[in-house]
């Protein structure tokens, strides 16, 4: 084909001689400056800088809209050093034309058309080419939010995160029922996040994926912003105002696997080049998905330069890295015979554990600001140590094992909890081992496992006491907080990712009840400095009493570095009420209820404390000074003394 309109020219390159070493060293945190396709200007002409590693090809060539995808026309030249990279410039490419890479291997006369690893933006699914696109020229105003942010993010702020899939949040049922745009989102999501006290949003994978049910776990464009709900610069535009409105951005982020799309990473160029050759290695038997080779520098290079990415040129506040358990273990979901042992025989995934290393100094290095979250189920030591004392390095850890009992306990009939006391107080045993965010996440709620509410026992009114009653603990309990979107409502059904949460259930004053106490408990976890300061240090929390199994009682206290700031949390999780119930306070005076998840306002019982409790002087829990309470069935209190007492000035 005549190429005239496009000549191709091989002078030009964005790859230096540091450049290759860093990539070969598994040290570069920036690729995205260099491979992929860059709009640019070469010796006055405008064009695309095309550069893809693909060192097991014998021959590559940019196909796409300017050339009718024609494979021979536009060849890419491999450089001499070794580098396995090949570039060109392609004159008179406009943006959002689209293309792949035509890749013939050396071995076995494999012939792949691939879409660019480092493109910023592709074909809306199941489209799969990439799109030329470029990411300059947005105009962030979010400069304020990013000078203050370390203040946002740090271990002694609230951080209270709404975990959210944007295409199934609200959708535009009489328009198709469509997700919400970038744009939209802009407008809708910020004024909820407001109204909900949300210091956080966490968005399930952004980065671009082929197949809808996956929800973005199974990845094929590590640069590229997903083209369902929107351009690069409105998903930009959508962070900026979250940015302006106090709300940081946490994304899902998933180095585990990735998705088995002939047009992705898969067997790039003819050859295992991303990933392990071995299926013992490299393939994962229970997502279906493809594991990343840890142990190649180039590979290492990819993914942190992934992570820094989207720090950089999309202002994320935080990274949740997914699936960290899988990455830790070589025979995690493997039977005896499956996996391959270390170099000492053992199970541990050494070159993935030195890369999560790498990756948080790295991240750490450049950003300090922001999170780096581990979703880790196991319990590995120190995974939110520093790498210089051994650790990890991350920034926090959830704490999958708290979810997990706690859900449990409050299955139970109230009856039976007594039996089962401990399934609350274990996490304090292990509370501070680590920097821990308690979630109440998407996979709790999904694959037949029941929405929240419906995993309560008891009638409506109960199901809803006790829903309140989890979230009101949760919210008292140390460690930062995370919900995913539809338990702030009730919603009944398991989360479908291809319809919208059930807002119409804000019409039933049960549910609008749960609703605005949810949005009362994030204000005052993120005001009360007791609730938030200490999240991660054993100093901000300390037993009244954790031995009254036979009520289903529990009480504790929790600090800051002020005595006045102290807040008395008392759960009573069985269905009857306690009056005159005994507990052993710090200081004498008068304490007044400031929140009750029974309170009407909530559409709850009405059983509580309205007037302020004054101490008397009898000793209970090994304390000087005790107060006397009605404590509500299947009820949270949470107290606070007055600050006009003596004992405080």
């Amino acid at each position: 084909m005549n190429n005239q309109d496009h000549p191709i020219s091989y002078e030009v390159s964005r790859l230096s001689e540091m450049d290759i070493y860093l990539f070969k060293q598994g040290t570069h945190t920036k690729l995205y400056d260099k491979l992929g396709a860059h709009v640019m200007v070469h010796e006055g002409k405008d064009g695309v800088y095309f550069a893809v590693w693909a060192p097991n090809a014998s021959y590559v060539s940019v196909r796409g809209d300017f050339n009718r995808y024609n494979t021979a026309s536009h060849p890419l030249q491999l450089r001499s050093d070794e580098s396995g990279i090949w570039e060109g410039f392609i004159e008179n490419v406009e943006q959002g034309l689209t293309y792949k890479y035509h890749i013939v291997s050396k071995f076995h006369n494999i012939v792949h058309d691939k879409s660019d690893p480092f493109a910023f933006y592709s074909e809306q699914p199941p489209k799969s080419a990439s799109r030329v696109w470029s990411l300059e020229g947005y105009d962030w105003k979010d400069q304020h939010w990013m000078r203050e942010r370390h203040l946002n993010n740090a271990h002694d702020a609230p951080i209270s995160v709404y975990e959210m899939h944007l295409g199934s949040w609200r959708r535009k049922v009489e328009n198709d029922n469509r997700p919400l745009s970038y744009r939209e989102l802009s407008t809708e999501l910020v004024n909820y996040l407001k109204e909900m006290n949300y210091t956080h949003v966490e968005f399930m994978p952004l980065s671009e994926y082929p197949y809808d049910g996956s929800w973005g776990y199974q990845v094929v464009g590590y640069f590229a912003a997903t083209a369902r709900y929107g351009t690069p610069q409105d998903l930009m535009f959508l962070i900026d105002v979250l940015h302006e409105n106090g709300i940081g951005v946490i994304m899902d982020w998933v180095p585990s696997h990735f998705a088995v799309d002939m047009h992705g990473l898969i067997n790039f160029d003819g050859t295992a080049l991303y990933e392990h050759d071995d299926p013992r290695q490299g393939y994962h038997p229970e997502w279906g998905s493809i594991i990343f080779n840890y142990g190649r520098n180039e590979v290492q290079s990819f993914l942190i330069s992934s992570a820094m990415f989207w720090l950089d040129r999309y202002h994320i506040d935080g990274i949740r890295v997914d699936a960290v358990a899988s990455m830790l273990y070589l025979n995690y979901a493997r039977k005896e015979g499956e996996w391959i042992p270390n170099v000492y025989g053992g199970n541990e995934n050494l070159e993935a554990i030195e890369f999560l290393k790498k990756l948080n100094v790295s991240v750490y290095g450049e950003f300090s600001d922001i999170m780096m979250i581990a979703e880790e189920s196991t319990a590995y030591p120190m995974v939110t140590r520093p790498v210089s004392v051994g650790g990890l390095g991350f920034g926090f850890k959830w704490n999958m094992g708290w979810m997990h009992d706690s859900l449990k306990y409050m299955s139970y009939d109230p009856i039976h909890r007594q039996h089962h006391h401990h399934q609350l107080t274990f996490s304090m045993w292990y509370g501070f081992d680590e920097n821990f965010m308690l979630p109440l996440s998407h996979d709790e709620v999904v694959h037949m496992k029941g929405s929240l509410i419906n995993k309560m026992p008891g009638d409506v009114n109960q199901k809803f006491a006790h829903l309140r009653t989890l979230f009101a603990y949760m919210t008292a309990h140390p460690g930062k907080k995370l919900l995913f979107m539809g338990g702030e409502i009730a919603q009944y059904a398991e989360w479908n990712f291809e319809r919208s949460l059930d807002w119409h259930l804000l019409d039933n004053p049960m549910h609008k009840g749960l609703n605005k106490m949810v949005s009362d408990l994030n204000r005052l976890y993120r005001d009360e400095r007791a609730l938030h300061m200490y999240d991660v240090m054993r100093e901000g929390f300390e037993w009244i009493d954790d031995r009254d199994y036979s009520h289903n009682c529990l009480s504790f206290v929790r600090k800051s570095d002020n005595p006045a700031d102290d807040i008395y949390v008392v759960c009573n999780f069985a269905d009857a009420t306690r009056e005159n119930y005994h507990m052993g306070v710090l200081r004498e005076g008068e304490y007044v209820e400031i929140f009750n998840s029974q309170s009407s306002e909530y559409h709850g019982w009405s059983i509580g404390n309205h007037e302020p409790l004054q101490t008397f002087q009898t000793s209970t829990h090994g304390r000087e000074h005790s107060i006397s309470m009605t404590l509500p069935p299947l009820g949270v209190v949470y107290l606070k003394q007055k600050k006009s007492d003596k004992s405080l000035q």
